[in-house]
């Protein structure tokens, strides 16, 4: 099977959100998609490991804030590579809680909605919420982020506990770097004109306290890919 195929699905990027006992937390998803209209429904596949799973099946409330081709990298990383159980992953973002109390982000995203589970479907590693929208809201004109945008301009990676994670084959020049924590691949021929760092900046001339721009790891976790 050639799952390269998969990757031509096409998907948004977007913060799915809920509350629970322990807070609130969030993370970044690109399985969502509108299932009915009347009443307007989404469903989410959300991985069974992840901290925001545990609370949407607590409090049976969502909120899902969709991106704009604008949020950055470290954005994205921090909802998507760092666990809420180790990390406020809110702090120092631009957000409000929704009438259910799920927060929102303000900042980076074009648009929200916030609703109610109806029904799980138990789907192996993952489970597929249902949710009735009750709420939303556009926040500015502005192009959503999709999936191919994030992976082809923005260059950014996918956690394994995606539902879309495929392993990589590893490129073959070896002045590439990949970071051991998220996968992201520096590679010089393109550099990271996001912060500054223009193309055919070799790794080694990069400056230290240059951090992977998905995940923010530091250099010293970076390898060379063979």
């Amino acid at each position: 099977m050639d799952s390269r195929v998969l990757h031509k699905i096409g998907y948004g990027v977007y913060i799915v959100t809920s509350k629970g006992s322990g807070g609130v937390n969030g993370q970044t998803a690109n399985a969502v998609m509108q299932v009915t209209s009347q009443p307007p429904q989404i469903a989410l596949g959300i991985n069974k490991s992840n901290l925001t799973h545990d609370y949407i099946r607590e409090s049976g409330e969502v909120a899902v804030s969709i991106l704009a081709q604008d949020a950055p990298l470290n954005l994205i990383g921090r909802f998507g590579f760092k666990s809420g159980r180790e990390v406020d992953k809110f702090d120092g973002a631009n957000y409000r809680l929704c009438h259910n109390g799920c927060p929102v982000l303000l900042e980076h995203s074009v648009g929200y909605m916030e609703g109610k589970v109806g029904k799980e479907i138990d789907a192996g590693t993952h489970t597929v919420f249902i949710v009735e929208i009750v709420d939303s809201q556009s926040l500015r004109e502005a192009e959503p982020m999709t999936y191919a945008y994030y992976h082809q301009v923005k260059r950014g990676t996918t956690p394994k506990t995606a539902p879309t994670y495929v392993e990589a084959k590893k490129p073959g020049k070896k002045e590439k770097f990949k970071c051991t924590v998220c996968g992201y691949i520096y590679d010089p021929e393109l550099g990271d004109p996001e912060r500054g760092v223009s193309p055919g900046t070799m790794f080694s001339d990069l400056p230290e306290d240059w951090v992977c721009p998905v995940c923010g790891a530091p250099k010293g976790e970076f390898n060379p890919v063979e």
